[in-house]
């Protein structure tokens, strides 16, 4: 039986799934409704099942704000933390289960890289007069910082075409980052060609491109990019319709472009889950997401004589939300409950103010 203290931070190591489930509950009841527990749709079952509040990134960080709680606790990566912390009221505390719970494609542009490329740009034309930079959400906080210090904007995966019409109307050309596919995507559904739509290579003098190609461009696509989502390929597609042909396919708009192409819809995690929920009983599904979300969604929509498949045939797992276990949460939970903060999530105020700031826009524009 779980006591009241919290053990030594190694100790909760040793412990089985079951006893860090145990002490989970009990924390929980000892805190109340003075912690509120959020799960990303991307999070392992051991843990999803002690959320009070599920969804993607931005929805659990509105609905947080909105509720009475003191702590957020967010079952997530640590991007989505941040914005938890930019989004709640001054009381309200963000904490991170596991500081080492991060995105790799959210790595893959830092503010340094940015800013950088933001020079590089201006020794061709006027980037604050010219270009809308558009970070996508899955970014660190001082790129939010930087996208409203310079009159951009944040989007989501599923309000981005909207967002670029926003950045279209205040200036000619986007620089998206991190995630290129996303762009892309957004980009061709706006009617862009793809000629319109380099890649900026942050390793490269001038992104690897020429002067010329930044002045034809519309949208500047940063190389980052989702590990997970880089899994799925065509051909997987290709496989399921030949085996199914009454089959549907549904992706995240993080795959390649080839694989959005070939899909019969394209979303954010939200979409996938309630398209599959909202089709006729005895639909078949390929989806092209996280396994964690797939696998969960397959069994609730059974009953219903639906099927969904992971599009990938490998294990695709978001490794870094799974280092959001059972024993991360549990050392965390205690401690809550023992009157100790661990793991706060603070982004500095003058930060959190500009990225307020482009969060709002985006916000207001859709």
């Amino acid at each position: 039986m779980p006591t009241a203290a919290p053990l030594p931070f190694d100790a909760y190591n040793t412990l089985s799934d079951e006893e860090a489930g145990a002490r989970i509950v009990e924390a929980r009841r000892r805190l109340g409704a003075r912690a509120v527990i959020l799960c990303h749709h991307y999070q392992r079952a051991d843990i999803y099942r002690h959320a009070d509040l599920t969804g993607d990134s931005l929805k659990l960080s509105r609905l947080a704000a909105q509720s009475d709680a003191e702590f957020i606790v967010f079952c997530g990566v640590h991007f989505m933390a941040e914005v938890a912390d930019i989004l709640s009221r001054p009381e309200q505390i963000a904490i991170l289960p596991d500081l080492a719970a991060g995105c790799s494609m959210a790595d893959m542009a830092n503010l340094a890289k940015v800013e950088r490329c933001w020079r590089e740009l201006s020794t061709v034309l006027d980037p604050d007069e010219r270009v809308t930079p558009v970070t996508y959400i899955n970014s660190a906080a001082d790129l939010k910082a930087f996208c409203g210090e310079h009159g951009g904007i944040v989007c989501t995966s599923s309000n981005a075409p909207k967002i670029l019409d926003w950045a279209f109307a205040r200036r000619e050309k986007v620089l998206f980052f991190p995630d290129q596919h996303l762009g892309r995507w957004s980009g061709h559904l706006r009617g862009i060609p793809f000629e319109a739509m380099p890649v900026w290579n942050p390793d490269l003098p001038l992104g690897g491109l020429t002067p010329e190609q930044i002045e034809r461009a519309r949208i500047i696509l940063w190389h980052g990019y989702c590990n997970v989502h880089q899994m799925f390929q065509p051909a997987q597609i290709d496989r399921f319709r030949a085996q199914y042909p009454e089959g549907k396919v549904i992706s995240h708009p993080e795959c390649r472009f080839e694989v959005c192409e070939k899909s019969d819809a394209v979303g954010s995690t939200e979409t996938i889950i309630r398209v599959v929920k909202e089709s006729p009983p005895g639909t078949r599904w390929l989806v092209g997401t996280e396994l964690n979300l797939v696998e969960r969604l397959a069994e609730e929509v059974k009953p219903e004589g639906k099927i969904v498949q992971f599009m990938a045939g490998t294990i695709c797992m978001c490794s870094t939300m799974q280092r959001i276990d059972p024993q991360h949460l549990a050392w965390c939970l205690d401690n809550l409950a023992a009157g100790h903060i661990v793991n706060q999530i603070k982004v500095p105020e003058h930060e959190a103010r500009l990225a307020k700031l482009a969060l709002e826009r985006m916000l207001t524009a859709s």
